[in-house]
């Protein structure tokens, strides 16, 4: 009987590992806001769904790095669901400390830029399968705000 259960069990998670799984990719990563508390930056999350049912999104997790450090992280619980057969783009807000920022100032240079690193794990809730988590990873180089912008005299968006 033992025999048996091993060889349903090797079935299943054969199938599960050949199923389509939805697929994520960062699209952008811009200055969304500033605030007196932080900076947040914002990741626009392309999510294509491969199933004719819209999944639940239980959470979105992130880590934002410069410089070798992780400067932000955090956690989006129960953000909505994917659109059946279709893309769905998502808004993940990164929150980063003014005094992270500071700390940073040799890498920013004279151009007013960080070299960042996000990764952003989607877990999503399958229906008979569970929850699976979606690894996405973006680098690039992201604008900081303004003097002006950061004393409330200009624009915050780049």
């Amino acid at each position: 009987m033992a025999g048996l259960m091993d060889k349903a069990k090797d079935f299943v998670a054969e199938k599960v590992a050949n199923m389509k799984k939805p697929e994520a990719t960062v699209k952008n990563v811009d200055l969304k806001e500033v605030s007196c508390q932080c900076i947040t930056y914002k990741a626009d999350v392309n999510v294509s769904n491969p199933y004719s049912t819209s999944i639940p999104i239980c959470e979105i997790s992130y880590t934002f790095k410069s410089a070798d450090r992780v400067i932000a992280e955090g956690s989006i619980p129960d953000p909505g669901s994917l659109k059946a057969n279709a893309d769905t783009m998502l808004d993940v807000g990164v929150k980063v400390p003014h005094s992270v920022l500071m700390s940073l100032m040799r890498d920013i240079g004279a151009d007013w830029d960080i070299d960042y690193e996000l990764n952003i794990i989607l877990t999503v809730d399958l229906p008979v399968v569970g929850n699976i988590n979606i690894p996405v990873n973006s680098k690039g180089e992201i604008k900081l705000p303004t003097m002006s912008s950061l004393m409330g005299l200009g624009s915050a968006t780049t």
